[in-house]
């Protein structure tokens, strides 16, 4: 048996075990039916499908997606067939799968993210994700900017739903690491840092932006360093699990958010161009790890010196 093979790859968030850290995002792994023929889902240390809502979603207008420098533009706009749906539809697939499954929610109000956490929480999924930071609708991001609306509606979420509950949150703030520390108080198992930065894309020619919406998120490698200080931030001010997102496409990036202080990590932007890496990330990582002596995963997480 090699030095590699001794090593333990999970990871602890809250009261959830991961089998390994490599996670993928909401919003870039479609439901995980669509995946399975390109990747070994069984593999993975969860699969967050894309974010349900109360309600169908129509979503924005086109164009919904702008390539830019080293990054994404996205503008969707939670485009979904709602709750409902999602749960006669896509959940008993969900379900079927080795792996463990975080379901992303949206509200408009306290009362639906409340609701709908509930809800999901019922079919005893992994973890309920409170997607409190889209930037591409109308008061999207209003729970993940005030430290007081995140603390009440994670607190509520918490309160009615059995399974872990993870915050998304949002880097469009003043101080992440304040609501990063209203998160936490109010029973949040893991924080998840970060969502997309808020941007744009302009033609000139027509002196009008790319995106239907306008502004969108920012998503790729552009946003890297903006999630390492977030997630270094937070690790230093609070002590919760950290899930750290933004940018990240090689062993050298899951490994930068390890040490930055984050205990699992969401590959988001790189399934589209590279369906495969996820699973690459997981055969990569026990090497990783042994570079720096490290018998399991936590032995790693959060020894950045400064």
């Amino acid at each position: 048996m090699t030095a590699t093979q001794t090593i333990d790859l999970s990871t602890t968030l809250g009261r959830m075990t991961l089998p390994n850290p490599i996670m993928v995002a909401s919003g870039t792994f479609g439901y995980a039916r669509e995946m399975e023929h390109v990747v070994d889902v069984s593999r993975l240390g969860a699969v967050l499908p894309k974010t349900i809502t109360a309600e169908p979603r129509i979503g924005n207008a086109p164009w919904r997606t702008v390539e830019t420098s080293a990054g994404l533009l996205n503008a969707i706009g939670l485009d979904n067939d709602g709750v409902d749906a999602f749960i006669q539809h896509h959940l008993p697939y969900l379900q079927s799968l080795s792996t463990p499954v975080v379901v992303s929610v949206a509200g408009r109000t306290q009362d639906e993210f409340v609701a709908l956490a509930r809800r999901i929480g019922e079919f005893g999924v992994a973890a309920v994700e409170l997607n409190l930071s889209c930037p591409n609708v109308s008061g999207g991001v209003d729970f993940g900017t005030h430290a007081t609306s995140c603390h009440d509606v994670v607190a509520a979420a918490r309160e009615a739903c059995a399974v872990p509950i993870l915050a998304k949150l949002t880097p469009n703030v003043t101080r992440i690491a304040d609501i990063a520390k209203a998160a936490a108080e109010a029973g949040a198992d893991a924080v998840c840092l970060i969502n997309t930065v808020l941007a744009m894309a302009i033609d000139w020619r027509r002196q009008r932006p790319m995106l239907g919406n306008g502004m969108g998120g920012m998503s790729g490698p552009a946003i890297k360093p903006i999630a390492l200080r977030c997630v270094h931030q937070v690790a230093s001010a609070v002590d919760v699990p950290i899930i750290g997102i933004g940018g990240i496409a090689t062993i050298d990036d899951v490994m930068q958010f390890l040490v930055a202080g984050a205990s699992a990590v969401q590959i988001g932007t790189a399934n589209y161009y590279d369906p495969t890496v996820s699973t690459r990330l997981v055969d990569q990582l026990p090497t990783a790890l042994a570079e720096l002596g490290a018998a399991r995963v936590a032995d790693v997480v959060g020894t950045l010196k400064v």
